[in-house]
């Protein structure tokens, strides 16, 4: 991988900022969530939804994966906040029992099961191995030194393990963006326009568990106008 000097950008850690600007763009993060998961919210919709006012013409389900995810979000800036947020199976399973709530057949605690992954040969591994497995993830992501790399990684493992029966890969990237604001970096958002993209290179890290290609396109979604205002002095 490229050394860290030159995969933060030249960015400087400022955590108050970094959490700022996440806060600003909450909306935009839920709204792409859930498209990638075939929910048809226009970004205005999900800001009305997100500020307490029903919207119509959604089904009541599709509108609770929605406010599930903007709690998800307001639950992470909480703990981030009160310095609560860690790399931990308890932090990801009360994100989970937010993000998941009545939509998975069981949120806030690991699989308790097999599951398959749609177009893939893969198979996760077995319910039992998962504590076994996260400890393993929480090690190995300690070795990488830069904190892209360590936050991508997470998500990728998380998603490629499939520690809960569903709502995986938006729990990987909330994981994956707590780590980052956490360090004072700026959050990574997957834009829904690039959901083809995103689909067949997961596909192929299912198969080959080669994180490569994934971390760089993970990498090419960062704003780049976060990248210049992270690149300016603290205030």
């Amino acid at each position: 991988m490229v050394p860290a000097t030159e995969t933060h950008w030249g960015m400087r850690p400022q955590r108050d900022k970094a959490l700022m600007l996440a806060r600003r763009e909450v909306a935009v993060f839920v709204c792409d969530a859930v498209n990638l998961e075939g929910i048809p919210f226009t970004l205005p919709e999900v800001q009305t939804l997100l500020e307490g006012i029903t919207v119509g013409g959604h089904k009541v389900s599709d509108q609770q994966v929605v406010l599930n995810q903007g709690k998800a979000w307001d639950h992470l800036f909480a703990s981030l906040r009160e310095r609560t947020f860690a790399l931990s199976r308890d932090v990801a399973c009360t994100l989970h029992g937010i993000a998941a709530k009545e939509e998975a057949l069981a949120w806030g605690a690991f699989r308790s099961g097999g599951v398959t992954i749609a177009g893939t040969d893969w198979l996760p591994p077995k319910h039992t191995d998962l504590p076994h497995l996260f400890e393993r993830m929480i090690e190995q992501a300690g070795l990488l030194e830069d904190i892209y790399d360590r936050a991508i990684f997470v998500f990728l493992e998380m998603a490629r393990t499939q520690f809960f029966y569903d709502v995986n890969k938006r729990l990987g990237r909330l994981m994956m963006n707590g780590l980052l604001l956490d360090s004072g970096y700026p959050a990574i958002n997957l834009p829904a326009r690039r959901q083809l993209e995103f689909n067949q290179l997961m596909l192929d890290f299912y198969a080959s568990g080669d994180q490569a290609a994934m971390n760089a396109f993970m990498r090419s979604c960062l704003d780049t106008r976060l990248i210049d205002i992270l690149r300016e002095p603290n205030a």
